[in-house]
């Protein structure tokens, strides 16, 4: 097995010279940097990544972990944390919860202990007090993703949920909604509660009462798709809005089993959305969540937080898109011009 000194020998230069271009510790001459690079080729030298990692007291390594990697949201906040990795030249070590707290638990616990030098969470809607308790002991950096949690210890990433739902609103009550059912679904999530609480801004903004508005909380997504198609009897209600894409379906089977035409006779839309959501007859209006850009924005606090470990933690919420679309669009009226797809 080639080793270093090979690689010094066939390049010519000292093993410093060659471990700095290993490790980018300093600036090396172009041309003995592509002498040096050859020589790495030729013999076929392969770094040991954990005797580097002990003088470094780095691994090149974060970890993330997800409450729902499968749900789009969710899976574009990966791709975004995974390509800014890249770029820095991190790999991403991955775990699913599945919005379990003790299966979060332990793939925190597995991530840390694989001495990762950082970590990214998207916390269980029943992530455990304990587990924060433990994390803030951590000296390692631990940077909160999409589910902001009161005043942690903790650099965290997020979306404008609150502002985004009471932006939605005032758009359907210009267009003259009067009565809306919401689906919040389990408001024990942050952002989910944020969303309900947008609503609530959005009724007041508009002088509607919320006694007569329709809202249902809860995880049991069949009780909530049969409650919806209930209340959906009351003719009055003209607009429905899902909190999330898992919403989204239920509340779209709820549509069609009260026997609702949207947009006809009853507006819809939804936070953060579908793949391709022009394959959708009609297209939906959505709030997008900037999924993509939170995940790289928590690797690079992630990044900034190794270099200056006794910062001030910091809070980051982008903002969301509004996409409006046919759903929404036949009681569109008034002079606001939202974002359009």
């Amino acid at each position: 097995m080639a080793t270093m000194v090979d690689v010094a020998r066939i390049a010519r230069v000292s093993i410093s010279t060659v471990s700095h271009v290993l490790n980018g510790t300093r600036n090396v001459e172009p041309a003995t940097r592509d002498r040096v690079v050859a020589a790495i080729e030729a013999t076929g030298y392969r770094q040991d990544t954990l005797a580097r990692a002990m003088r470094r007291s780095r691994t090149d390594s974060i970890g993330l972990v997800v409450s729902d990697a499968g749900e789009p949201a969710f899976a574009e906040m990966v791709h975004g944390v995974e390509d800014a990795a890249a770029e820095r030249g991190l790999t991403l070590l991955l775990a699913n919860s599945s919005e379990d707290a003790e299966r979060e638990n332990r793939a925190v616990r597995t991530l840390l202990d694989r001495r990762v030098d950082g970590l990214i969470l998207a916390r269980a809607a029943n992530s455990s007090a304990g587990l924060m308790e433990a994390l803030q002991s951590e000296k390692h950096p631990i940077i909160l993703l999409d589910r902001l949690f009161g005043e942690l210890p903790f650099d965290q990433v997020g979306a404008d949920n609150r502002d985004s739902m009471r932006r939605l609103v005032g758009h359907l009550v210009a267009a003259g909604h009067r009565r809306f059912a919401v689906i919040a679904g389990d408001t024990r999530v942050p952002a989910l509660m944020e969303r309900l609480d947008g609503f609530h801004d959005g009724l007041r903004s508009g002088e509607l009462h919320l006694d007569d508005q329709l809202i249902h909380e809860g995880v049991d997504t069949p009780a909530l798709e049969s409650a919806l198609a209930g209340g959906l009897e009351d003719t009055a209600i003209t607009a429905v809005i899902a909190c999330s894409t898992p919403l989204a379906t239920a509340a779209l089977r709820a549509i069609e089993r009260a026997g609702r035409s949207t947009p006809d006779d009853t507006a819809f839309a939804t936070f953060d959305g579908f793949n391709h959501p022009d394959l959708f007859r009609p297209r939906i209006t959505t709030v997008r969540q900037p999924a993509f850009d939170m995940g790289a924005a928590a690797v690079r606090l992630l990044v900034e937080r190794l270099e200056s470990p006794e910062s001030s933690p910091r809070s980051v919420r982008l903002h969301q898109r509004l996409e409006l679309r046919d759903s929404t669009e036949g009681y569109r009226s008034g002079s606001s011009q939202p974002e359009r797809s």
